[in-house]
Formats: C-alpha cells, structure tokens, sequence
C-alpha cells in the first residue's frame, strides 16, 4: 500500500502526464488523478481537493502561468510544479515569483520525485503554521472574552448569590405547597437560568472554576445516554464503543457532561432527517508530532473522546470559525453560538485539545483529548439528598453585604453559630478577638482592603490548623498557592443554594475531625 497522493495534471499530451504518473508510483504513491488541458474544465476541477497539482508549461488552450494565476487567485496554496521542456531560466524565476513550487525540465526528469516530496513537506510545514496562528489567534481571544468574562462574572454571581439566598429563605418560611412557596421557586430557577449563562462564559473564557477529580469517562457516557436517546428521538441511532481498561482522567465530570452534551446537540441539529452518532472511546499516546501541530499539547498519555455524525457536514470557511465565541450558523432564536465556544474552553481548561474534520455532506467527526490521571484519587463521595445536613460549630464569615446577610442566615438556620464581617480586614480584626471560638472561616476571594487567600494566610500564621473554605464567582485555584496547607481549604463556586453550602461545610469539618483522630 503507497502513500496516498491526490494529483491534479495540467497538461495536453496524455502520455507525458501517463510518464510522471508512472514515476509517482514507482516512488511509492498511490496515485489518485485527474487529466486537464483547458480552462474551463480546470475551475470545475478546482473544487475538489488536491495534494499537488503538476503542469506543463505551454499548452494550445492555455499556458502553465494562467492556470497558476487562477489558482493562486482563488486562494489555493496547493503546491504547483511546472514541469517543461521549454522553459527558460529567466521564466522559471518569474514562475517562482508568482507561486510555483519548483520547475522541472522534461529533459531532467529525475528531479520530479524530489520537486513533488518538497512541496508536499512544505505545504504541511505552512499547514501546520497556519494551525499555530489559528491556535495562538482563538487563544488570545478567548483570553480577551475571558478576562471581560471574569470582571463581570464576581459582582453579577453576587447578584445572582443575593437573589438565590433570600428565594431560598422565603421558600422555606412559606407554608407548604402553598402560592408564595412556588413564586419564590419560580424566582429561583430564574436566578439558576442566569447562573448557566455565567458558567458559560467563564467557561469558554477559561476563567471557570473546576472541582477536578478521578472520572471515568465511559461512565459519564453511559450515564448521559438515556438522556441522550431522549433528546435525540428515534431518529437518530446512537452507537457506543467504549474502550476496555480506559485510563481515567483528572476532570470536572460536571464540565466534561457539558462537553458531551454539546458534541451530541450538534450532531443532531446537522442530522435533521435523522442519522447516525459514533461516540468512542480510547487510549491513546501523543508524541512529539502531534505536539507540534498544538504547541500548548505535551506528550503523553491521553483518553481520546471521538463523536461522529452522518450529517450535512461543515464548508472549509465555517470550520475555521466554528469555536470562535459567538459564532453560529443556527437562527438567531435557536442559540447565541456559545455551545462548542463552551466546549472549547473547558477543553483547554482541562489540559486538553479538539480537533474537528468534515467533509461536506458526509458527516463530521470531533477528536476531545483529555490528559489522562497520574494517579488515582478517591473519588469525592456523593451529595446526599434529603434533609439538610446541620452542625453546631462556629463560623467566621466575610462576604460581600448582600451574600453575606443570606450565608448569615442560611448558615444560622444550618445550627452554626455565625461571626459576620464585611472584608477582610475587619474579619481578621473579628478573628483576633473570637479566635478559641472559631472552627471554620469562610471567606469570599476577591474583597477590598484584603482579599480571602490574604486573610487565610494572616489567620493560618495564627492558627495553623483552622479550616477554610473559599467561595469564588469566577477565581482559579492559582489564587491560593501561597496558602501553607490545602488539605483544610475548599473551594464554593458562587451562586450556591443551601444544600451544596451544608454539603460542602460537613466535607471541610468532618475532614478536619477525621484528620485531628488519626
């Protein structure tokens, strides 16, 4: 089996081009070509994709220069070999100057095999800068729309934070069942609706905040495929093949399910009349090839995610754009464009990269690579429903007025006794005076005069052992690697509701309780 070689000749004497097909193949390629000799048939052809495009250089139709004019005119960077029993040296230079690759001489045939393997390594040399820039363009501008993203994201989470407490305290002080009860649940869902589009932003911004753990992959898949029937009907055939002893990954299972979800959304809206959707799994190893071509991507060990429809696949033009933000090709009704935008920051959030392939009216294909774990972790055990899990500790608060008067009053309703301060400054002022009492501190990231990791790291230098937990509308964890200790810190990522509070302070102080015993 030979290389693989699609080549379009330019030339009017079918046994010159039947001579050059014969040395291809006699190098080793597995030639598929097409034979033209006039204009008009050249600009049809032209539609189709070409790895090299071979051409004499005087013809009766037409010469070797119009045809490599036309080329270069519709954008084609297809490497363009003359080859010529009548060119001249000052010709070839010309020739060069307009775009061609090289000139080969009839009389000196040899030298086509080495001319055509140095076009090709030259068109995947500039394929391969063209996918850097690309890369390094949409990095800069995610990081633009990231950074706009993660200004708003803390006072409008707040916001949201403010709303969702107080909707939260009404509904529970209001009578069963009864009509004020659901309008405070009504305005609640209202708040966690402006929450996702938050999360959407930071996400793509890669502002997001993560809660990494151990995830098997083809669990997240088998838990999303009921849900993935439903959504996609019966129009559409799902088809499964999950790799045996896949590797796990370090992720956030919540953000990967957004992944996966969007993948699949996307290929039922390009499969309209139904069709077909390949979701695989497997391990797999990248090398320094692959580095090359995604210069953030290091080597190693990866679980490779791959979703692929039968669609009406996607056009040269739009593949380019398809992760930008805001970009879509649906009616405006249908979307804002932030699905794979969505996808493509928690991706790289994760360490990870996509890579897209189509073919128009065939189908495309979507390649996820995530990192895989270096080793295992326990895996974070599982909310409980029901009842709200109470304690009777004390706890220093400092938060933004607002979320600070509904965690107050959440927490008191919890069973916690509550030190409340207004920044950080005045909270560690409150620490000095109750500091026997205190068993947690809770603290907001970003406040004036001090923000939260500064406080903690006041308050540690104090009492080394005192647990934290940080609630954060758009911050990452870089924020608090100055802090001594991890073990004691948590992460809460605004806007949060009662339970996921209650939850997260049990984890914090059970932890510090099971640590002090051993």
């Amino acid at each position: 089996m030979g290389i693989p070689l699609r080549v379009l000749f330019i030339e009017d004497s079918a046994h010159d081009a039947k001579l050059h097909l014969h040395l291809l193949r006699q190098a080793n390629y597995a030639v598929e070509y097409e034979r033209v000799d006039r204009p008009d048939v050249l600009k049809q052809l032209l539609e189709k994709s070409w790895d090299i495009i071979i051409s004499d250089y005087s013809m009766p139709h037409f010469s070797g220069t119009d045809a490599l004019r036309l080329i270069r005119q519709l954008g084609l960077e297809t490497p363009f070999i003359f080859v010529s029993g009548t060119m001249g040296e000052e010709t070839a230079v010309d020739a060069l100057r307009m775009g061609a690759q090289d000139y080969v001489l009839k009389a000196n045939l040899n030298r086509l095999i080495p001319a055509v393997q140095r076009g090709l390594r030259e068109a995947e040399e500039q394929r391969q800068r063209r996918r850097l820039e690309q890369h390094l363009h949409q990095r800069r501008r995610f990081e633009a729309v990231g950074r706009l993203a993660g200004g708003v994201a803390h006072d409008f989470n707040n916001v949201i934070a403010a709303i969702m407490g107080w909707a939260e305290i009404g509904c529970s002080e209001a009578p069963l069942d009864g009509l004020l009860q659901d309008r405070f649940l009504k305005i609640r869902r209202q708040a966690e609706r402006a929450a996702t589009l938050t999360r959407q932003l930071l996400a793509f911004g890669r502002q997001q905040l993560l809660q990494p753990r151990d995830t098997n992959l083809n669990e997240l898949l088998q838990e999303e495929i009921s849900l993935l029937k439903n959504i996609l009907g019966d129009r559409h055939e799902i088809e499964l093949n999950l790799a045996e002893g896949l590797l796990a990954i370090r992720a956030d299972p919540g953000q990967i399910e957004k992944v996966i979800m969007n993948l699949c959304l996307n290929a039922r809206d390009a499969m309209p009349n139904g069709g077909h959707l390949a979701i695989t799994t497997e391990n797999i190893l990248i090398g320094a090839e692959q580095e090359r071509i995604h210069a953030y991507v290091r080597p190693g060990r990866y679980v490779r995610l791959r979703v692929c429809d039968t669609g009406v696949g996607i056009d040269r033009d739009t593949l380019e754009q398809i992760f930008e933000p805001s970009f879509t090709t649906k009616e405006e009704s249908n979307g804002a464009g932030l699905g794979l935008a969505t996808v493509y920051g928690i991706i790289q959030k994760h360490s990870g990269f996509i890579e897209v392939d189509s073919v128009k009216g065939r189908g495309t294909t979507f390649r996820v690579y995530l990192p895989a774990a270096d080793g295992a972790e326990p895996v974070a055990r599982p909310t409980p429903k029901g009842q709200l899990q109470k304690g009777t500790e004390t706890i220093l608060l400092a938060e933004d007025d607002d979320v600070r008067e509904t965690t107050r009053q959440i927490l008191e309703n919890l069973g916690y006794k509550v030190f409340a301060a207004r920044n950080g400054s005045e909270a560690f002022e409150l620490f000095l005076e109750v500091q026997s009492l205190v068993d947690l501190v809770f603290l907001d990231v970003i406040m004036p005069v001090l923000n939260g990791p500064e406080t903690a790291a006041r308050i540690s230098a104090i009492k080394p052992d005192l647990a934290f937990i940080f609630a954060t509308g758009y911050d990452t964890e870089s924020h608090l690697r100055n802090l001594r200790s991890t073990e004691k810190t948590a992460m809460l990522r605004k806007p949060f509701d009662a339970r996921q509070l209650a939850n997260k302070l049990r984890e914090v102080l059970d932890h510090k309780e099971t640590t002090r015993g051993v």
